[in-house]
């Protein structure tokens, strides 16, 4: 039962299922038992945020060891676009064409339909409702500071020679925040390709793993993400809307009944078309992450993308130890709290990274066992975590083919200095996105 305390016998703490002795004690840290496993996640996982997220987890489980066993090997082939891909882009159009069908009526029926004044209002509701549903291009991401190549030219050169490992192009922007996370996405009718730098994530990496990291991101431009194309993206976007918009309200009158009643038939239409293209599209978007994964180990090593995996496990400590940090310096006002403000910035970065490097293996060694276990994924369309680093180990190991020397490594710091005094202070005031 994991529920039962552990037994203290000659001031060693024994497991009470197996009676082995637990792993080393750390007061920060879960004690647990190696052997039977007793209390390695005591914690009850989260729950599903809704049917969709629940779905595709499900199925991201099911896809993950397939995939995993079927790229052993596979190395840098290029997926093609399979059957379900296709029907996906094929389905993204009609979507699309709806949008279109609706704006075009609504114009006939503005321009044409003035015998009546029922035409034109009607007609004006439906170019409301086309307009709002067009694909969008959006502009860069404003989450932090932005970053173009004149500011920062190393930074910049190290993403060049990680990207033509990768067999593709650099980016035209970074964007700098404070999330555990990277990624990378278009922007602007040109699709300019930017980057957003996690310093959560990013600070606590060595030099290999961060290799690792862009050649991971960059790795989504060259493998062709299905979900990063623009098509099925917005095609998904605009399923959401009509999802939202026609969700039953609470029947006050008998206008919100009626409306719920004819709303119900257009919104099962819509999630199911949603689910639908979800889920021809989840298998390819696994099959490029896993991809993803072997760019990380061609520019920052097999050992670094794994090692890079395993750090993903501690996003929840660093968040907290994070969002702590906030509320310390918030405690204070007036002169002392500015001071206590400035001082946490100074050191934020440094003392997150300190955190994590004092984390004994022993707790590394139950989060991966807890992620086995839960099929822990960085998100409801990730592969479980545990098959991804599997998956890199059934394939020849690969050494870092971009140099990151300490002289690079200083060079590139130095350039992201103002955005990590920047970004230190969003965390800190609580501003951070």
């Amino acid at each position: 039962m994991e529920h039962d305390l552990a037994v203290q016998v000659s001031g060693r703490q024994l497991c009470p299922e197996c009676g082995h002795a637990l792993v080393a004690a750390d007061e920060r840290f879960t004690s647990w038992c190696a052997d039977c496993e007793w209390n390695v996640d005591p914690a009850p996982p989260a729950s599903e945020p809704g049917r969709l997220a629940a779905a595709r987890r499900r199925l991201a489980r099911r896809h993950g060891e397939e995939l995993a066993a079927a790229m052993a090997g596979e190395g840098t082939n290029r997926p093609r676009r399979d059957a379900p891909s296709l029907l996906a882009l094929g389905l993204a159009l009609l979507v699309h064409g709806v949008t279109l069908a609706l704006a075009v009526a609504g114009l006939l029926l503005v321009v044409l339909g003035w015998e009546t004044v029922v035409q034109p209002i009607g007609g004006a509701v439906l170019l409301v409702v086309a307009f709002v549903l067009r694909p969008r291009v959006h502009g860069i991401p404003q989450a932090g500071p932005v970053l173009y190549r004149a500011d920062a030219p190393r930074l910049f050169e190290l993403i060049d020679d990680v990207a033509a490992v990768t067999g593709t192009a650099g980016v035209h922007a970074v964007v700098v925040d404070a999330d555990f996370n990277a990624a990378v996405t278009a922007y602007g009718w040109r699709r300019r390709r930017v980057l957003v730098l996690g310093l959560g994530l990013w600070e606590i990496l060595t030099p290999r793993e961060r290799l690792a990291l862009l050649g991971h991101e960059l790795g989504h431009f060259a493998n062709g993400d299905v979900r990063h194309g623009f098509l099925i993206c917005q095609a998904m976007r605009s399923l959401s809307l009509w999802v939202e918009t026609l969700a039953p309200s609470r029947a006050h009158t008998v206008w919100d009944t009626l409306f719920n009643i004819m709303a119900y038939l257009p919104r099962c239409a819509a999630y199911g078309l949603l689910v639908l293209l979800d889920h021809l599209t989840l298998r390819a978007a696994q099959h490029a992450e896993y991809q993803a994964d072997l760019s990380a180990a061609r520019a920052g090593s097999t050992e670094g993308a794994v090692a890079l995996l395993d750090r993903v496990l501690v996003a929840d400590s660093v968040r907290t130890l994070m969002r702590r940090e906030s509320v310390a310096a918030q405690m204070t006002g007036g002169a002392a709290g500015r001071a206590a403000r400035e001082a946490a910035e100074r050191g934020l970065w440094e003392r997150i990274a300190e955190h994590v490097s004092s984390i004994p293996a022993h707790e590394h060694e139950r989060l991966r066992r807890v992620s086995v276990r839960r099929g822990h994924g960085v998100d409801d369309t990730h592969p479980p975590t545990h098959l991804r680093r599997e998956c890199l180990a059934l394939n020849e190991p690969q050494p870092a083919q971009v140099d990151f020397g300490d002289d690079r490594a200083a060079a590139v710091a130095t350039e992201l200095a103002p955005a990590r005094t920047t970004v230190a202070r969003q965390v800190v005031t609580g501003h951070a996105h």
